[in-house]
């Protein structure tokens, strides 16, 4: 009976010890959704809620000065959620344009945020994507922080997108699984980022081609052995473009689930793996300085051989358990060895309610920034709704859901060229009581920089940034024609680099919508930013608010 009763958790652990784990409510809106059916004879709910809007906005810098600048702002977006028995996908795009008064720069900028799947053949082949737009600020050690608008000449641009298949099937007692993924991500900062007087420039990230691929044969517990066994492969690459880096990780191990109780189950795995990061060196000018090109970032001398950064290879090991006592709750923690060192790795799932779910992810591998991005990406579930800045339409980095992960801010704690070791934890609380819908994230990253000797990035080699993050929102119905919501967040950067400082970003928004008669409301909104740099004489502190209009088709 123990055997029978544990074959759908010791598929799950299955899944859970093919490799370490790598990081991983709605709002009122005015329109209504309806319903159809999709060819396979299952319900599908689809939403689509394409909006205009027309507001004026006026942003006051109360410190260190006293500029006031205001804003026409016209903007358009879609915001839509498809769920279906073989598909799922959520969406939020949007396009501003603000047309600035006086000193005001004119900007315009597309943000949005996607994630969903499509069985190709039910229940064999899936094909998923999901990809990120977002307007952000880079500090002047490399630290992403949100922009006021009061200087507009600092945005930054991030661009992410990937997508992949995924088979699984059975051939008799044997489950058979494998997926590959590509994606690629590009920042677009201004020129050079100066760390301090007289320092060499932060060489940002530029762009990056991530790879990976995996699959997996093995059984569950009781069919037919008493315990599962597996055995599986992984490899991923990242191609940088800055320096000519590349991340490259494979490895192959066997792992096994030995059940306890019916609802307990100790997981292990052993393998071998084989870890390497390279790069080549900058230009260097006649006097041996290394040379900057005109996007601001160093130029590489591709005349160089390739020089290791890092590298190890050798026997890796975990051990941990699995629990799940119920179908809301599913706990699994692994202790073990890789790079060289104890690795500690592990997920929560928990829905206490309905309306209401945790999730904790405890992660840690050598990436990227791409990398790093496309996963947190990856771990977003399909169903959800985008927070954004109510003034400025920015994404808050954590989306409204009752499904999984929410947040990807920690994967843009630091925007610095270099590979890194990354080891954290993220974690998020989601819930739904009546007509309010809000959450919670939070979560804290390390990346320890690797960097090869002797090249112009050697100073990084060993230096560890560090990052905290909370984010907050909540949103609801006022009455039958009144809306709200409101966001908050705070971020911490500690960097270890020389003459670097630390970054402390806090703000927060609130709005009220009201509709006025069928698709058109009017929307009246607040926030406020600080910014809080250990580079910067002073804080910067802004106000802002905003009057409009908006139409939901």
């Amino acid at each position: 009976m123990k055997r029978l009763a544990f074959t759908t958790i010791s598929a799950i652990a299955a899944l859970a010890v093919a490799g370490p784990a790598v990081a991983q409510s709605r709002s009122a809106s005015s329109s209504e959704g309806y319903e159809n059916t999709d060819r396979s004879g299952g319900s599908r709910n689809v939403r689509i809620d394409p909006y205009i809007e027309a507001s004026q906005l006026v942003v006051a810098e109360l410190s260190p000065g006293d500029d006031v600048v205001t804003f026409t702002q016209l903007a358009a977006g879609v915001d839509a959620t498809v769920a279906g028995r073989n598909n799922g996908a959520s969406v939020s795009v949007r396009y501003e344009y603000n047309v600035g008064y006086g000193d005001a720069i004119d900007s315009n900028t597309l943000s949005g945020v996607a994630r969903g799947y499509a069985s190709i053949v039910p229940q064999l082949l899936t094909v998923e994507a999901g990809g990120l737009a977002a307007r952000t600020r880079v500090d002047g050690n490399g630290a992403l922080t949100p922009n006021p608008l009061i200087n507009q000449g600092a945005d930054s641009r991030i661009y992410s997108v990937y997508a992949g298949p995924a088979l699984a099937t059975r051939a008799g007692d044997v489950d058979v699984s494998a997926n590959y993924r590509v994606g690629y991500t590009r920042v677009e900062s201004p020129d050079a980022v100066v760390t301090a007087p007289g320092a060499d420039p932060v060489d940002v990230f530029d762009d990056s081609l991530v790879q990976s691929a995996s699959v997996r044969v093995g059984t569950r517990a009781g069919e037919p052995l008493p315990i599962g066994v597996g055995v599986g492969a992984g490899w991923m690459q990242e191609d940088v473009s800055n320096l000519d880096q590349r991340i490259r990780d494979a490895h192959v191990r066997g792992d096994v689930t030995v059940p306890v109780t019916q609802s307990l189950a100790v997981i292990g795995g052993v393998g071998y793996e084989d870890v390497q990061v390279s790069s080549r060196d900058a230009v260097l000018d006649a006097g041996g300085a290394p040379v900057v090109g005109p996007d601001g970032r160093l130029v590489t001398d591709k005349s160089q051989p390739r020089q290791i950064a890092y590298e190890t290879d050798g026997l890796i090991w975990d051990v941990g358990v699995m629990w799940r006592p119920s179908s809301r709750t599913v706990l699994q923690a692994s202790v073990g060895r890789r790079y060289d060192s104890t690795t500690y790795y592990g997920s929560l799932s928990y829905a206490p309610t309905s309306r209401s779910s945790v999730s904790i992810n405890v992660y840690d591998a050598f990436s990227g920034f791409g990398n790093q991005l496309t996963t947190a990406l990856a771990n977003l579930p399909t169903d959800f709704t985008a927070n954004r800045n109510a003034l400025t339409g920015d994404l808050n980095g954590c989306v409204d859901s009752l499904d999984g992960n929410n947040c990807v801010t920690g994967a843009l704690g630091s925007v610095r060229s270099a590979a890194f070791r990354s080891r954290g934890v993220s974690a998020s609380y989601s819930m739904q009581l009546g007509r309010l819908s809000g959450g919670i994230g939070a979560g804290y990253d390390r990346r320890k920089f690797v960097a090869a000797p002797g090249t112009v990035l050697a100073a990084a080699n060993g230096v560890a940034d560090e990052s905290y993050y909370l984010a907050a929102y909540l949103s609801g119905q006022v009455g039958q024609s009144g809306g709200f919501s409101a966001n908050a967040y705070a971020n911490w950067l500690n960097s270890g680099f020389a003459n670097a400082g630390d970054v402390f970003a806090a703000g927060g928004s609130a709005s009220y919508t009201r509709r006025i008669f069928n698709g058109l409301s009017a929307r009246a909104a607040v926030a406020l930013d600080n910014l809080d740099s250990e580079l910067a004489s002073e804080d910067l502190t802004a106000a802002s608010a905003l009057l409009g209009l908006r139409y939901d088709f």
